[in-house]
């Protein structure tokens, strides 16, 4: 793919059009390869110009914007659509980005908003198939025979703090490693407040991805192994940055290749996700292959959560990619598991009960609670849930993982600070 953004300009109107023209030709990075007046025209356009992105106005005579970026989606798959229209409505939106929109822009926009806009559906798209690149040229590498393939990634992720995020994804790698012959990582992307240490009692100095820093400018990672922590579960560990202003240095870019380093040397990697949406928070959410989206029986998580939904679905999260994990199920606070389903318009694929108890004994020792008291009710919805990721269904598996959970928890007691 190259550096240069080749746009294809869609609108029925003249001046619509040259205007576009006009501002794009100020942009170095960006080049308008052509020009159509309404969506048959584009579809022709768009298969002998391949452009990397199509700025579709979706209001026109003959073939509207959604009828043609449909088309557009099977004609020319590698086309990035950015919608353009005067009505801004919720409904506009939504058939926009279920017909393959990747932007919808509301007009009049600005410039910055228009090249922001072309930008990001662009880095995403090129991301994206560097990713898929990444992992076909690995293949080669495997011996022959070999049932080894790239690890998956799964993000821990909630639009909303409180809701026991950090909980689950630090007790879910700890459960997915006692299930035997599955290297697990779990990675603190909670730059600047990362609290996975403290959940496993781990406060080395100069291991965590802060420090990974100078090897990423440089060039590509030698050796991750000397800034990973070897918890006494199984888990390898890389924390997050000590301090806020060390997060400062850790990029979008940086935590993007340090996924795809982990993905490479692992079966699964487990990310811990702020509850805050910045570029670093979006590159780990675009690299995993599995989004458990937090929520709980409290009406602000549940608001939260609709509107993440729809914002994943302008991201193309598919139904695949994420799962709802409702934690917390059982409290009596007024609120009905289907009420979360007819509010987030999804169903609740795995729930975890509330054990406040076991929990926070659990977190004031710095010992995961699915080692502390593996037989609760909470550590056994955990391990559900790590089996259904791990896809270990067998009675064996999670038989021969209680007695690996009980030894590493008396271990754990001796880790060191």
């Amino acid at each position: 793919m190259s550096d240069r953004i080749k746009v294809l300009i869609v609108d029925d109107i003249r001046e619509t059009r040259d205007h576009l023209s006009k501002l794009l030709s100020f942009e170095t990075d960006i080049d308008v390869v052509g020009v159509a007046a309404s969506g048959a025209e584009a579809i022709e356009q768009a298969v002998a110009l391949v452009p990397d992105v199509v700025l579709m106005d979706i209001n026109m005579p003959d073939m509207d914007g959604i009828a043609a970026t449909e088309l557009l989606a099977a004609k020319c798959p590698s086309a990035s659509v950015v919608m353009m229209s005067v009505q801004g409505e919720a409904d506009y939106l939504r058939r926009s980005m279920l017909a393959g929109a990747r932007e919808f822009l509301v007009k009049p926009f600005s410039s910055d908003e228009l090249n922001a806009s072309i930008r990001q559906v662009w880095t995403r798209e090129r991301d994206k198939m560097s990713r898929i690149g990444i992992a076909a040229a690995a293949v080669p590498q495997k011996a022959i025979g070999s049932s080894e393939q790239a690890g998956q990634v799964v993000a821990v992720f909630s639009p909303k703090g409180g809701v026991g995020k950090t909980t689950v994804a630090v007790n879910l790698a700890v459960a997915a490693a006692s299930l035997g012959n599955t290297r697990v990582a779990l990675m603190d992307g909670s730059f600047q407040f990362g609290d996975v240490g403290v959940l496993l009692n781990l406060n080395p100095k100069n291991k965590s991805i802060a420090d990974l820093v100078p090897e990423l400018d440089a060039g590509e990672i030698e050796s991750i192994d000397t800034f990973i922590i070897d918890h006494s579960s199984g888990v390898r560990v890389l924390l997050a940055p000590p301090s806020p202003e060390a997060a400062e240095h850790v990029t979008a870019s940086h935590a993007k290749r340090v996924v795809e380093k982990l993905r490479a040397e692992h079966d699964l990697v487990v990310i811990d996700c702020p509850a805050t949406f910045n570029d670093a928070t979006l590159a780990v959410l675009d690299a995993a292959d599995i989004i458990l989206t937090i929520v709980s029986l409290e009406i602000t998580s549940i608001k939260n959560m609709r509107l993440f939904m729809e914002v994943a679905e302008q991201l193309g999260y598919g139904a695949d990619k994420l799962r709802i994990v409702l934690n917390r199920a059982d409290a009596a606070l007024g609120i009905r598991v289907s009420d979360v389903e007819n509010s987030i318009g999804r169903k609740v694929q795995h729930t975890i009960v509330s054990d406040g108890r076991s929990v926070v004994y659990a977190l004031n020792r710095g010992v995961p609670f699915f080692l502390s008291n593996r037989e609760a009710q909470v550590s056994q919805d955990i391990l559900r849930l790590a089996t259904a990721i791990v896809g270990s269904e067998s009675p064996v598996a999670v038989a021969e993982a209680a007695t690996t959970a009980k030894a590493a928890a008396k271990k754990s007691l001796f880790a060191w600070r």
